[in-house]
């Protein structure tokens, strides 16, 4: 853990590792370090560990809490290190206080299991996850968790709360609580967190939010970082380029399957030289002609990049 604030250190790419298994589908330790420290030393500006791409669903406690200690002393302080927190309110309170017992700057606060609250709920329910620890927490908008921009303003006041990641993608919405939250004179860190957020990043900066997560980033920082950088010093040429022949083929590859945002992401890491096992059930591997045109894709992705010669 570092003294220096969170939200003053979220600036650059985020990265979201994977979680590796062994063969017999138990915790990979040596592997999982392998490729936080990876990603770190590649540029990450920040390691998300245990969160959605980290199967944190498919996790126990205890291995919730050695990963987010590994991924902390892999950072060694060179960048934060913020952990998932989810299931109800008290699951979600015992998993942040493991997470800031492994040395955790922040939360992701991720949506509450299987109900579908009303926003007084929603606001009682990260205001107390706020509460329980000195963490800064970030909520994740999505599936049973959309915000009203009231809301937004209600967790924007309260102590704890520095940011919101959207992974809803509804831009009318999101303006409007980027607006409601200005107009009080109050800040939050926006944070677009759409599966392949790269295919949307042009959008989202147009509303302010700049700061992305990339799935690619796990398996090929080169082109997460080029795109990242291309994007914000105004190279639409190279943008364009990148998301016409690479990022919008992998989404459209990723909808071919479910929970391709997970395994997918996980078959590429494999395929860059780091074996970090498979998915945990209920999650499947993706199929094998899905699989070779992964394959195709990140090799016409890095030719881009030469061409671009970025």
């Amino acid at each position: 853990m570092t003294t220096a604030p969170l939200a003053g250190r979220l600036d650059g790419l985020l990265f979201f590792p994977v979680t590796a298994f062994g063969p017999d589908g138990s915790l990979d330790l040596d592997a999982f370090r392998a490729h936080v420290r990876a990603g770190v030393e590649a540029g990450a500006a920040a390691v998300f560990a245990c969160c959605g791409t980290g199967e944190f669903h498919a996790l126990t406690p205890e291995e919730f809490r050695v990963c987010v200690s590994a991924a902390v002393e892999e950072a060694a302080g060179r960048v934060p290190v913020v952990a998932g927190a989810g299931y109800g309110t008290a699951l979600a309170v015992q998993y942040a206080r493991l997470a800031e017992e492994a040395g955790a700057d922040g939360l992701l606060a991720m949506p509450p299991y299987l109900v579908v609250a009303d926003q007084a709920g929603l606001l009682r329910h990260y205001t107390e996850l706020a509460a329980a620890t000195s963490l800064d927490v970030i909520v994740y908008q999505r599936d049973n968790a959309i915000l009203t921009p009231e809301t937004a303003v209600a967790l924007a006041r309260t102590d704890g709360v520095i940011g919101l990641k959207d992974g809803l993608g509804d831009l009318d919405l999101m303006q409007r609580i980027v607006s409601a939250v200005r107009s009080e004179g109050l800040d939050l860190l926006y944070f677009n967190g759409l599966p392949t957020a790269e295919l949307t990043g042009a959008a989202y900066r147009g509303i302010g939010v700049t700061l992305y997560s990339s799935a690619v980033f796990c398996f090929a920082p080169d082109l997460a970082l080029a795109f990242h950088r291309a994007l914000t010093t105004g190279d639409d040429a190279t943008v364009d380029l990148l998301v016409d022949g690479f990022y919008r083929p992998l989404v459209e590859l990723r909808a071919q399957g479910r929970g391709y945002a997970v395994s997918l992401v996980k078959a590429a890491v494999r395929m860059e030289g780091l074996d970090v096992g498979g998915v945990r059930p209920p999650l499947s591997e993706p199929a094998p002609e899905h699989l070779a045109e992964l394959a195709r894709l990140i090799e016409h992705g890095r030719a881009l990049l030469k061409e671009a010669g970025a």
